[in-house]
């Protein structure tokens, strides 16, 4: 009797113990799960908080660069003024410091950076948010699972409620970047 009580007390503890483990497995697949999608969040934030610094960044240079080139086109055309007006010296004087302080006047090429830095940033932000709907897809198919759905819900875990498809732009998005 007693050998046969502890076999039967040996496969009660087995049966806990496997139970035990199956349930800190399934809990901590579950945490895992959670962590990557806070994760994949915390990427578009970041990736959407860049992209509104870089757009008042370049806009910032690209305006700056308008200017300066608005000042030299002023400077050219007041030295032809002065070169039709006869006083050549001048018309050299002004055109020689021109090229010496703004050798290339590149307002085309900023307009390019701009474009071709938005749209990477833009890239960047629609795959992470591929990402999250991924991370919260695995994670809503995990809690779903049987029987991963009876422990999970026994301990308060919920499937993740989101439009997969959400891509409105923050109300931070910069607009009317060049003011026209």
């Amino acid at each position: 009797m007693k050998k046969s009580s502890l076999i039967v007390a040996g496969i009660v503890l087995a049966a806990i113990a496997l139970a035990v483990v199956m349930v800190a497995g399934i809990n901590n697949r579950a945490i895992s799960l959670e962590e990557q999608i806070s994760g994949a969040e915390a990427q578009i934030s970041v990736a959407e908080k860049r992209r509104v610094d870089l757009i008042y960044n370049l806009v910032d240079t690209v305006t700056a660069y308008q200017e300066y080139e608005g000042e030299t086109m002023l400077a050219i055309t007041e030295a032809r003024a002065a070169a039709q007006a006869g006083n050549a010296d001048e018309a050299m004087t002004v055109l020689n410091a021109v090229s010496e302080q703004y050798p290339e006047l590149k307002a085309n090429e900023n307009y390019q950076q701009l474009m071709t830095e938005l749209a990477m940033t833009e890239n960047s932000i629609a795959q992470y948010r591929n990402n999250y709907n991924e991370q919260v897809k695995a994670y809503n198919k995990f809690v779903r699972q049987f029987p991963n759905n009876i422990i999970l819900g026994i301990m308060g875990y919920a499937p993740v409620e989101t439009q997969y498809t959400d891509y409105d732009a923050p109300e931070d998005a910069p607009s009317d970047l060049f003011g026209e």
